[in-house]
């Protein structure tokens, strides 16, 4: 596969949520990733339906692996991969891996280079270590979800994009790959700690800059980017669609107010916040007065800073996105595409999303297995 992670080899505990995406991220960029699905029972609830279908998105590019790491030898499996990878990434609660016997220690004996990503909600220790969690909590604990939302209601949030996908996966991500440059010089793997809460607090590091500094209050929509700005933020339109506003900069300021025929002197304090409720209580009601079409026409490709709110039905028809191929279809499923964008190595879409335990076979036999084994472990009930 091309990408510039080709040739690096990957194993994935498959869980939930951030590990995932972060070896989406992997596979998107070439590396070559194996799925390690727990053995299907058959009449096992499914709690999560989508799982192992085409529309498990975040499975893509990557050939599933099922074993029963309850037994000693499917356990020994995972071993024996892990002796050929570069990384192994899990995301299970602290200690589930010591349990199986496939911890740090014990894959490390084996392969002294490996790279051993983990990523929790709380972090590899602390209080908080062995708790559940999710998303909501941790971006809760960094400072980050009492920023957002309006100042009449409580923090809103922002989907799980903070907590498992940006604090949680990309770091994720990003930590083994720094750790796998380093394993080149060294020879020595080590183990990448990826907590949610830490992953969130720094995303958050411009804002805790402003706080330091004292411009940014702990109030919701009081600041310059939390919807206390008037043009910083998004406003209805008279069809019932979104626009959204960002004219920071003073000359981008000027030529909002002059393409929206704007010339209220009250709209000359723009950086100051005690009049900005009412100025935007005034920009609301000039966008009510066209639809988002209309607004697009005037604004749209200017440097207003302007752009539509489109839902994720609209989004991948958006010229833009469609100029860029920002969005791909794998199998009839419309999902984005792989990012970001490289001018030599540049990655190729992968695989459907695997069924689980789709290419045991073939995988054991493309790491080194032979028909004999392969057929033993069936029998063991191993596979």
């Amino acid at each position: 596969m091309a990408g510039p992670l080709a040739g690096v080899r990957v194993i994935e505990m498959v869980g939930l949520g951030p590990c995932p995406f972060a070896a989406m991220m992997l596979a998107d960029m070439g590396a070559e990733v194996i799925r390690i699905d727990r053995k299907p029972v058959a009449g096992a609830p499914n709690p999560f339906p989508m799982l192992g279908t085409k529309f498990d998105v975040m499975a893509r590019g990557r050939r599933s692996l099922a074993l029963d790491l309850k037994q000693a030898a499917g356990r020994e499996v995972v071993l024996k991969l892990a002796e050929q990878a570069d990384i192994l990434i899990e995301g299970f609660r602290p200690g589930v891996m010591e349990r199986l016997g496939l911890g740090p220690q014990q894959c490390q004996a084996r392969n002294p280079a490996l790279v051993y990503g983990r990523v929790t909600g709380w972090g590899q220790d602390g209080p908080l270590a062995q708790a559940a969690g999710h998303d909501i909590n941790y971006i809760a604990l960094s400072g980050m979800l009492h920023a957002m939302g309006r100042a009449d209601g409580p923090p809103a949030p922002p989907l799980n994009l903070v907590g498992d996908f940006g604090g949680g996966a990309m770091m994720l991500a990003f930590g083994v790959v720094c750790a796998v440059l380093e394993a080149k010089k060294s020879g020595l793997g080590q183990v990448v700690d990826a907590a949610m809460t830490d992953g969130s607090a720094l995303l958050g590091a411009m804002m805790y800059g402003f706080r330091a500094y004292g411009s940014w209050t702990d109030a919701r929509e009081a600041n310059l980017l939390d919807g206390g700005a008037h043009f910083y933020d998004t406003y209805a339109c008279a069809d019932g669609k979104f626009i959204s506003v960002g004219a920071i900069e003073p000359q981008f300021y000027a030529l909002l107010l002059k393409l929206a025929q704007i010339d209220d002197p009250a709209f000359d304090a723009q950086m100051d916040p005690r009049h900005w409720p009412a100025l935007s209580a005034k920009l609301a009601a000039l966008f009510l007065t066209r639809s988002r079409d209309a607004w697009c026409t005037l604004l749209e490709g200017t440097d207003v800073c302007f752009a539509p709110v489109l839902d994720m039905a609209e989004a991948p028809q958006h010229p833009h996105n469609a100029a860029r191929a920002t969005f791909i279809d794998i199998d009839g499923v419309t999902q984005p595409a792989p990012a970001p964008r490289f001018s030599r190595s540049v990655p190729q879409p992968g695989i459907a999303p695997a069924a689980p335990g789709q290419h045991t076979a073939q995988v054991l036999a493309d790491w080194g297995w032979t028909p004999h084994e392969i057929e033993a472990l069936a029998q063991q009930g191993i596979i």
